[in-house]
């Protein structure tokens, strides 16, 4: 048998271009398999982000199909989808596959909660992200409304288990707005804010609610087509003295919030 040894030139560009194989290999891997985060770990987590994105919207891949795809073994991708369906995020129905589980956050009238409330009672993790925050003069129908000229809006996008559920456009006074600014709006809670750190007592509310249709721009923001179904939920708040406090105009995606309440026959 002959052994040939490279040498100079020729070792080096030996060696570089298996360097270059094997770093095309990993970054085509789909998981990171030298990753101290188990496997099961990053491919729920991928499952997850195309659930968020919209890739998988009704079933998810077989099993057999997540393994030819992850070149992982079968109880990998059991624990993955065990943790999704823990979670709530995925069902598995018998005989026919695992599912997005696309459940409605249900609000109950007659209960003044807010929206992070309203999630966490249905056993799900309520999320914000802030859009932008603008003083503005109001149009008729809000000068009314509120009787203000002027007020703070702030518009955010609101999450239920990392899904978009809904838009909030608030409306405050502009003594609020400047003091609720000063606040990382995207994990704080704004009734908290209102009344356990500016002191202010929120009484009651009056609420509206219709369906309609998303416009172009909240239909991106929600991850929706532009026309979608939404309810629209038009709230005000006032305090114990009846001064007001916000006003809030939001529009839910119909397929994932759902207004409750309970009837009763007078004698």
């Amino acid at each position: 048998m002959k052994i040939t040894f490279l040498h100079g030139k020729v070792f080096d560009t030996f060696i570089e271009a298996i360097n270059i194989l094997l770093q095309v290999r990993i970054e085509s891997m789909p998981l990171d398999y030298l990753n101290s985060v188990p496997l099961h770990e990053q491919l729920k987590n991928i499952i997850e982000d195309r659930i968020i994105n919209g890739k998988y919207t009704h079933q998810i891949p077989s099993e057999k199909k997540l393994i030819d795809e992850f070149h992982v073994s079968r109880s990998t991708v059991r624990q993955a989808i065990k943790t999704l369906v823990q979670s709530g995020m995925l069902k598995k129905i018998s005989g026919k596959g695992t599912f997005v589980n696309h459940k409605p956050v249900q609000d109950w009238l007659g209960n003044l909660s807010s929206t992070n409330e309203t999630i966490n009672k249905m056993g799900m993790t309520p999320g914000a992200k802030l859009v932008g925050v603008k003083k503005v003069e109001l149009n008729d129908y809000l000068k009314n409304v509120t009787q203000l000229e002027k007020a703070y809006r702030f518009k955010r996008i609101r999450y239920a288990n990392k899904v978009p559920i809904g838009i909030e456009n608030n409306y405050y006074p502009l003594y609020i707005g400047e003091k609720l600014q000063k606040y990382d709006l995207n994990s704080k809670a704004f009734y908290d804010l209102i009344e356990k750190e500016m002191d202010i007592q929120i009484k009651e509310a009056d609420q509206i609610i219709k369906a309609g249709n998303i416009n172009r721009k909240d239909a991106e923001l929600l991850e929706v087509k532009e026309g979608f179904g939404v309810l629209i939920a038009e709230r005000k708040l006032v305090d114990h003295k009846g001064d007001f406090i916000e006003f809030e105009e939001a529009f839910y995606r119909s397929d994932m919030y759902e207004f409750k309440l309970k009837l009763s026959r007078e004698n």
